[in-house]
């Protein structure tokens, strides 16, 4: 795509500078496309094809091209090779140029509001990770989470019922773990919504995912996580996010509800 991009604008005989003004992108960052650097998302291919005066019906063309090439998949055990902590710094990265986040997950406590001794028990189910790979990881999650005392951000969670039953850890840690959602709950910026068992549900929680604005969608699945840009699957997700949040409870409805699991937890114990 960057090749092909580099040819047009050489054949429109405009300098980079041109083309990235119009395109409203900065000339260092249309150069990393060009040259391969810089996967470029599908407004990016648009903004650059419209500076350069393209036909629409070939438009089309690279924006199909680029809408296939949005949709990164990347296998949990090359991430595993390289490294669970880098790969929570790149996650920061991506949360940090993101103003308003979205998460369902219907598979464990959102990582962003999960205690040091639950990301513990997380990164435990990983029999083949190394003592010094697993402290970096937890650290690295543990420093996202500066990210919801930013009261310039927002984030809006949606979590299974079912997550909050499910032991992956004592049940002194679930506790704490619960205690800390009802804390975390209370803050101005951070709305954690609560889809209960007993109501009826809009879908299946098939996957956890995440939004990041309106730029990409995370997805994650048993071998591997997916990243897409593709604006038709951005949509997708934004409407299934609706839907569940329309049958969540919020605020003190919810606060008593992760209470009164906390408290089965306490009896357990």
């Amino acid at each position: 795509m960057g090749k092909a991009l580099r040819a047009l604008r050489h054949a429109s005989e405009l300098t980079g500078e041109t083309v990235a003004r119009r395109a409203s992108m900065s000339p260092g960052k249309l150069s990393k496309i060009e040259h391969g650097k810089v996967l470029p998302s599908v407004v990016d291919v648009d903004l650059i094809l419209t500076a350069l005066g393209v036909s629409e019906a070939a438009k089309e063309r690279f924006l199909e091209q680029a809408r296939v090439a949005a949709t990164e998949e990347t296998a949990w055990r090359l991430i595993h090779r390289t490294g669970f902590w880098k790969h929570q710094q790149a996650i920061q990265a991506i949360e940090q140029r993101t103003t308003g986040l979205r998460l369902f997950q219907g598979q464990l406590i959102p990582g962003l509001l999960q205690t040091p001794e639950y990301i513990s028990a997380v990164f435990d189910l990983l029999p083949d990770l190394s003592e010094e790979s697993r402290i970096r990881t937890i650290a690295a999650r543990l420093a996202r989470q500066q990210a919801l005392h930013d009261p310039s951000r927002s984030f809006h969670f949606l979590i299974c019922e079912h997550v909050l039953r499910w032991r992956i850890c004592d049940a002194t840690v679930m506790v704490v773990q619960l205690d800390r959602l009802v804390s975390l709950s209370r803050l101005p910026n951070v709305a954690i919504g609560l889809l209960p068992q007993g109501a009826r549900m809009p879908d299946f929680p098939m996957t956890c995912f995440s939004l990041h604005g309106d730029r990409l969608a995370i997805v994650e699945t048993f071998h591997s996580e997916i990243t897409t840009r593709d604006p038709k699957d951005l949509r997708v997700y934004r409407e299934t996010f609706d839907r569940f949040a329309a049958v969540a409870v919020y605020d003190d409805p919810m606060r008593a509800a992760v209470e009164s699991i906390r408290d089965e937890y306490l009896h357990a114990r």
